[in-house]
């Protein structure tokens, strides 16, 4: 293991967050050929991008806790108009019914920002009647689907959901490929 005991990976859309095997998806095993590491928060099934995997359990405390406020970043392709009262709404917090999300950071994204990602595979669905666009929206929290959840409150369902950055870390500044990994510094992510 390196000293630095830290992982980055830019994980494809369809991996379960998981080193065991599982009947359906792929796992994080096939991917990170490294022992006695685990995910520091998780990242659905069906989103894609930076996962951080490490052996310490503070440092994974520290990463995945809300308390600690480390700001995740989120590019959604979501389905709809922009819409400026939307925008505030995610801005401010969302209620979801189990609880209230913290405010968030919301922009628009324009077509050249989100060209920089890879093609999704398999492709998303694209309904030639519904337009869709992209937002970043940033959070400290990352409960159960949450951006998921606070996009459709708002009427946007998610069409894609890529996280691009955790703290100072993101896919683009290490030039991670999709299904790559690497060793990272603790000082590069805070």
């Amino acid at each position: 293991m390196s000293d630095t005991g830290l992982i980055l990976l830019n994980k494809p859309y369809g991996v379960i967050c998981q080193f065991s095997a599982h009947d359906k998806y792929p796992s994080l095993q096939q991917y990170v050929p490294v022992k006695d590491v685990y995910p520091a928060g998780r990242l659905d099934t069906d989103s894609e991008g930076l996962l951080l995997l490490t052996a310490d359990g503070k440092l994974q405390a520290k990463i995945a806790h809300p308390k600690y406020k480390l700001l995740k970043t989120y590019w959604a392709q979501v389905e709809g108009q922009p819409d400026a009262e939307k925008l505030q709404q995610l801005s401010r917090g969302v209620d979801l019914g189990d609880f209230r999300t913290q405010p968030a950071k919301v922009n628009l994204l324009d077509s050249s920002q989100s060209s920089a990602l890879w093609p999704r595979v398999p492709p998303i669905r694209v309904r030639q009647t519904v337009p869709d666009f992209w937002l970043q929206i940033q959070i400290s929290e990352g409960k159960n689907r949450q951006v998921r959840r606070m996009c459709a409150k708002v009427g946007w369902p998610c069409l894609r959901l890529v996280r691009v950055g955790i703290g100072r870390l993101n896919v683009f500044n290490r030039q991670l490929s999709l299904g790559q990994w690497q060793w990272v510094k603790q000082q590069d992510l805070f």
